[in-house]
């Protein structure tokens, strides 16, 4: 018997939230199905990917995230220099609120870029990712940087049961333009080999789902190729598992495709620490999906 295909996984789980999720209305009006409580297994030993072929997924745009979050950014600027959009709805939503102007995404992302005082005011998106990541503040008044302190934990105490970090920061979630989903990962060793675990609170598993699988899978190798380990398995947990009522057209197509090889990621270097990998460092190969599959995102 052939091995079944890992993206089958996903393809039953979008079946089931599809046809059995519980209808919801939920903060952005539009309408969810929902399941609570769902888990998927990757395996990447292989040196695939989980990266969706049933849809393309833009796979550079991703990349470019994931290094923001690393950086410690929480500014949409280096993003939209880079043409990535997938953060600029919710400033863009706030400058229209708060100033009444009825500006478009282009023109708003064009005065991000030219001008510098403007994104600082209106393109920061509050203490978000980035900053939990590696700039957390604690009560002490100190900043602590968890990815450092997770890599440091991974060299020095392989069998640890704190490697983890997180972003529910309760006392800045109020600043936050979007709490995070993506909540919080954990890594285990078993001799040579790593494996991460990502837990979701809560998980679009139309748009944000593709994402969040291969950022997860892509740090999981650059933390293993920095401290010395495989990259092994990666393990997914999602809570609020949902797609929304006006993703009809998405789902159906998913479901009706047939899933193709899933790629390799190769990194070209490993640099001095986590935070000096670049763009350039990363190349996907084999990455042959359906075309892209347009469908709206609800702020």
């Amino acid at each position: 018997m052939a091995p079944t295909h890992p993206e089958t996984a996903i393809l039953e789980l979008v079946r089931r939230v599809w046809e059995t999720g519980s209808p919801r209305i939920d903060r952005t009006g539009v309408g969810t199905r929902a399941v609570f409580g769902a888990m998927l297994r990757f395996d990447l030993s292989d040196g695939t990917v989980p990266l969706l072929t049933v849809k393309r997924v833009f796979w550079k745009s991703a990349i470019r995230e994931l290094l923001w979050f690393v950086a410690g950014e929480t500014n949409i600027r280096p993003l939209v220099a880079n043409g990535i959009h997938i953060w600029t709805d919710w400033p863009l939503d706030r400058f229209r609120r708060e100033t009444g102007e009825a500006i478009d995404r282009e023109t708003f992302e064009k005065r991000i870029l030219e001008d510098p005082g403007f994104a600082a005011q209106w393109g920061d998106l509050g203490p978000v990712y980035g900053r939990q990541w590696r700039g957390w503040r604690g009560p002490d008044g100190r900043t602590y940087d968890q990815l450092a302190a997770l890599v440091a934990g991974l060299k020095a105490n392989p069998a640890g049961r704190r490697h983890l970090f997180t972003g529910w920061n309760v006392a800045d979630l109020e600043g936050m333009a979007l709490p995070p989903c993506h909540m919080t990962y954990q890594y285990f060793v078993d001799g040579d080999r790593l494996s991460g675990l990502l837990y979701q609170r809560s998980c679009d598993l139309g748009l944000g789902f593709p994402f969040n699988i291969f950022e997860a899978a892509v740090l999981l190798r650059m933390l293993a190729d920095q401290c010395g380990y495989r990259a092994h398995e990666l393990v997914w947990l999602g809570a609020d598992v949902h797609l929304y009522q006006n993703h009809a057209a998405l789902v159906e197509t998913m479901l009706r495709r047939v899933p193709r090889p899933w790629p390799r990621l190769e990194i070209a270097r490993v640099p001095g620490s986590l935070f000096d990998y670049r763009f350039d460092d990363f190349a996907i190969r084999g990455y042959d999906p359906h075309p892209a599959i347009p469908a709206p995102v609800a702020v």
